[in-house]
């Protein structure tokens, strides 16, 4: 049986990313400055909580940057042994990064808005280490990258999983309701959430619980 890896989002302590990886996380999601959505916290709190992390488990540190240089310098002030870009990259490659930071993983993060949205992934499929598939929005005025809530069309991506030339992760609206849903329609190599294992925006053991027992089941 394969199992789906489960990355934990909006981590703001050591306590929650000790408690997520006491249900079974595989991954935490380390949110750093956004224009919009939740867990944001600082670059050293960032590092701080990287750094307290068993090495097995990895630690994607979400960044806006959209420059290949600001990017790599941004990890350097975090540690991370992931970077999750939650924008498109715009000034430089994603060579250059993985040239600069050889031994950190790259995950691209695609919004699936429509028929394009499969076009870009499977395109950048082939240039970074997993994508993971959100339900944002980078084009309004403020851009939504990420932690909206919201489930997007699952038949587009699941479309990105079976043609995508890397691991992909499935985001936007997840909770213990949906899941078992989620991961039979779009299969994907891993999960990750936020709001759906939060009551008052703190990590709710009882829902930690329940998610990972509708995934696991």
């Amino acid at each position: 049986m394969t199992i789906t890896r489960v990355k934990i989002c909006c981590i703001s302590s050591i306590q929650e990313a000790k408690l997520a990886i006491d249900f079974g996380a595989a991954a935490l999601g380390l949110v750093a400055n956004m224009p919009s959505g939740p867990g944001i916290i600082t670059d050293e709190e960032i590092m701080t909580i990287a750094k307290s992390v068993p090495p097995a488990i990895a630690t994607f540190m979400l960044t806006s940057e959209t420059s290949a240089d600001d990017i790599v310098q941004h990890h350097k002030k975090t540690l991370t042994n992931t970077i999750q870009m939650v924008d498109a990259l715009q000034q430089g490659t994603y060579d250059a990064i993985r040239t600069a930071l050889p031994s950190i993983k790259i995950v691209q993060v695609i919004h699936v808005m429509d028929e394009r949205s499969v076009d870009e992934a499977i395109e950048m499929s082939h240039s970074v280490d997993a994508l993971l598939l959100d339900s944002g929005n980078p084009t309004l005025t403020i851009k939504e990258l990420g932690g909206t809530g919201r489930v997007h069309n699952w038949t587009l991506s699941r479309k990105i999983v079976e043609q995508s030339n890397v691991p992909v992760f499935l985001a936007g609206g997840l909770n213990a309701d949906n899941v078992r849903q989620a991961i039979e329609q779009v299969q994907p190599f891993g999960l990750d959430l936020c709001s759906g294992v939060r009551t008052d925006k703190k990590l709710d053991p009882y829902k930690l619980e329940k998610f990972f027992n509708s995934v696991w089941k």
